[in-house]
């Protein structure tokens, strides 16, 4: 049995590294934010399952419990909450790079996403409503046409 050739076999060192590390500096703030929200979408998932486990565990209050079991459901526990703190770091990440990635860019004052509406409109209305009125009149005259 032979074994299979590496990936960087007749290659120099560090050849995949360089164009792994540009396409990671590479990714768009938007997929971030994709990321981010699966992520956190994750985390929930995972929360919601750490909930189900406690509510479904019982407390020790005298009573008998099966040794097995409550390893079982201590495990799965555990490994859930192992999760979510691998998660938690990895929004943590995402959210590093989206503000990295947004560093640069000057904030927007909020008066400039508001669109401006002019005191002297009523140019702007006459002519509105007379480009109205002649597309409802051609309007009519082709239904009529159309009738007949």
């Amino acid at each position: 049995m032979s074994t299979p050739p590496l990936a960087g076999a007749g290659m120099p060192p560090g050849a995949f590294s360089g164009t792994q590390s540009q396409a990671a500096r590479e990714v768009n703030t938007a997929s971030l934010c994709r990321i981010g929200q699966e992520t956190v979408q994750d985390i929930v998932f995972r929360t919601m399952e750490i909930f189900q486990l406690l509510r479904n565990m019982q407390l020790p209050n005298g009573v008998t419990y099966h040794t097995a079991t409550y390893q079982d459901r201590l495990g799965k526990l555990q490994e859930h909450l192992r999760q979510l703190s691998i998660l938690f770091r990895k929004l943590r990440l995402v959210y590093d790079k989206c503000n990295e990635n947004c560093a640069g860019l000057d904030p927007v004052p909020i008066e400039q996403l508001i669109p401006y509406v002019e005191e002297d409109g009523s140019k702007h209305d006459d002519r509105g409503a007379a480009s109205q009125l002649r597309f409802a009149s051609e309007e009519r005259r082709e239904i009529m046409e159309v009738n007949k």
